[in-house]
């Protein structure tokens, strides 16, 4: 029997790595879905990706204009030429790309060459690659952040200055408006930071797409906006107050869209239309299905925050109703002590007087108590720790495990510490909380990627702590219906 497995190419490409995180073809159509569908039997509709890379939009965009406009341009040669000239504009974010979506959109690599589908005067094409430098302001790139020591490298190596972001007009690179923007921008940049610090760049395709006013945007971006990430206040701040948005589809497992690509917190996309102002109607999608849809206001006046959860919107307004104090207030900086996550050595393995229990990472320590050089009205007293990293952040998978920290004991900037308490049965007391489901579900709502700092448990209430607390008392005391409980129930997987 013939083998007639004949797979498409860009489904190949979209899975070579974690760094460019290629579009496949069945995503970009899904992200295409969005837009009205009248768009591509208009002659007179364009399209630009900003930021191409295997050219799978600009690809599936001809497909659905070239059905679109078989009515109005019969002749297909004809129709194929209107479309490639007048319609669908690409800018590739690096050479490689550059020649990978001229292949995917021309057939060739020579856009005016003898086999491209449509002829061109000039060797682009409708997708310009510039290699641009970044534009130093002492040692960072004033545009998107690069860090000079990383990316200062010579004209041999990639510099990835993103030609859309380098600029200050970037409705000047074409000279002309857009009906679509469209695309999946490159995430992040290294910054040059400890570790694995890394910038977030989509945040700047958004805001440069939004200069050039299209009627409408798509985009598929990392979801850690909702509530975390490094640097992107400013930039949830602007999308919150977005009455434009009308659609957001949402993915708390990045994999579902980007097989075997891992992306802490999950990712979406959106349509943003020009002329629209109201609610967006918010779909969460599990193992391949929509499980959830809800059109509300993206931004509620109770939270800084994106609620990801439909279900939990109503539980929430419920919690809020109440007014109590945050947990949050009770929680410490992770360096509340000032000892270091990757402390190696400790002065002793066993109590001796003079010393502090140290809960490390992993391990268990003591060190000279003279060597504390913060937090030491805290040593002698009752505390609780929560490690500080726990999971991927998709709700109901980050079990959290708290630990006592009795009087004579600190930790290390491994764990997050809250209280102190005034007696063990308080902290006890405050360890029953905490490994609720509802706890949990709380803490889920903010907690998007892997930490677990502060800002997380903002909208998780306080409670009174000479007493335990149980999951049926926490119901019963918000007023939770069965089909709230029975979310909660199976968001959340049992406590160990």
């Amino acid at each position: 029997m013939a083998n007639n497995y004949n797979p498409d190419v860009l489904n190949c490409i979209a899975n070579l790595s974690n760094d460019e995180v290629f579009t496949p073809p069945a995503l970009a159509n899904q992200v295409l879905d969005m837009l009205p569908q009248e768009l591509f039997s208009n002659p007179a509709t364009t399209f630009l990706d900003p930021f191409t890379k295997s050219g799978v939009f600009l690809r599936e965009i001809v497909k659905r204009l070239d059905r679109g406009l078989e009515a109005q341009i019969p002749d297909r040669q004809q129709r194929i030429d209107h479309i490639m000239h007048s319609q669908v504009f690409g800018i590739a974010c690096t050479e490689l790309t550059a020649h990978l979506s001229r292949r995917s959109l021309y057939c060739s690599k020579h856009p005016d060459g003898p086999h491209s589908v449509s002829r061109f005067d000039n060797p682009e094409g409708n997708i310009q690659y510039k290699a641009l430098r970044h534009t130093w302001e002492g040692n960072k790139c004033k545009y998107c952040g690069a860090s000079m020591e990383v990316y200062d490298r010579g004209d041999a190596a990639e510099q990835y200055a993103y030609q859309f972001i380098h600029t200050d007009n970037p409705e000047n690179i074409f000279k002309m408006t857009f009906d679509v923007i469209i695309g999946n921008p490159p995430y992040q940049l290294d910054d040059g930071g400890f570790g694995a610090s890394a910038k977030a760049l989509y945040p700047l395709f958004v805001k440069q797409a939004l200069k050039i006013n299209p009627r409408y945007l798509c985009m598929i971006i990392p979801a850690r906006w909702y509530a975390g990430g490094k640097d992107l206040d400013k930039f949830r701040d602007i999308m919150l107050s977005e009455r434009r948005i009308r659609y957001i589809h949402d993915f708390p497992d990045a994999s579902e869209c980007f097989p075997g690509v891992e992306i802490k917190g999950g990712v979406c996309y959106f349509l943003m239309e020009r002329h629209y102002n109201g609610p967006a109607v918010v779909y969460t999608h599990k193992n391949g299905i929509i499980v959830s849809s809800m059109e509300r206001e993206i931004k509620e006046s109770y939270c800084d925050t994106f609620i990801r959860s439909n279900e939990a919107v109503s539980i929430i307004k419920k919690v809020v109703a109440k007014k109590e104090k945050s947990f949050s207030d009770i929680v410490h900086p992770a360096m509340t002590f000032g000892i270091r996550t990757y402390v190696k050595e400790f002065d002793s393995d066993v109590p001796n007087p003079g010393y502090t229990k140290v809960y490390a990472q992993k391990t268990i320590g003591y060190i000279k108590t003279e060597k504390i050089t913060q937090g030491h009205n805290y040593i002698n007293q009752w505390k609780v720790i929560i490690p500080e990293a726990i999971g991927s952040g998709e709700m109901g998978k980050d079990i959290l495990k708290p630990i006592l920290s009795e009087p004579g004991s600190i930790n290390t900037e491994t764990y997050i510490m809250n209280g102190p308490y005034n007696s063990k049965a308080e902290a006890e007391n405050a360890v029953s909380y905490i490994q609720t489901k509802f706890f949990h579900m709380m803490v889920g709502l903010k907690k998007i990627t892997q930490h677990t700092t502060n800002k997380v448990y903002k909208l998780v209430p306080l409670q009174d702590f000479s007493h335990p607390w149980t999951d049926e008392m926490l119901y019963k005391k918000y007023g939770l219906t069965d089909e709230e409980i029975a979310f909660i129930e199976s968001m959340i997987r049992p406590m160990e």
